[in-house]
């Protein structure tokens, strides 16, 4: 088999088991030894018949990882980068992660969280759901105000609760 038919081969092997960029193709090839142009050349006719797509991959990727993970714009953006995916394509990717919808799966998380705190006083409360948050690519200020707010809630939850048991 000649170099450019194993490359095909193992292109496709990979494309078979989940979607690639065309970065990691690229990388896995180098690494079973065809050369740089034969690789170029592969992935060349690969992406013209539209096998690959970085743009897709991207933007599957992005509701993915957000939906499932949790994880914050900054999180995916770093994500996508190390995966090979150009800087244009992650922005617009990543956009597609509103502010909204970002605040939304943030207060999921510090929700779901606080449930399993138990009766930690505040500050570690409010140290340990930053952190959370930072660790998933939330920013700081987002992070402080969803943390702030909803220990705020679950307070008010807790007193409506022993008012209703008094009663």
């Amino acid at each position: 088999m000649d170099e450019a038919a194993r490359a095909k081969e193992i292109c496709l092997n990979l494309l078979t088991a989940r979607p690639r960029t065309r970065a990691q193709l690229h990388q896995a090839l180098l690494r079973k030894g065809i050369s740089a142009d034969v690789a170029d050349q592969v992935l060349a006719r690969l992406d013209e018949v539209g096998l690959i797509d970085d743009a897709a991959f991207a933007e599957v990727w992005v509701r993915s990882r957000h939906t499932y993970q949790g994880l914050g714009r900054r999180a995916l953006a770093a994500e996508l980068h190390r995966k090979g995916v150009d800087d244009e394509l992650v922005a617009e990717a990543v956009a597609a992660v509103d502010e909204e919808a970002e605040e939304h799966r943030a207060r999921q998380l510090v929700r779901k969280r606080l449930r399993a705190m138990g009766a930690a006083d505040e500050a570690t409360k409010i140290r340990r759901l930053v952190g959370t948050l930072a660790r998933k690519g939330y920013g700081e200020g987002l992070a402080y105000r969803v943390v702030r707010d909803e220990l705020r809630l679950a307070g008010e939850q807790a007193d409506e609760l022993d008012q209703a048991t008094w009663d």
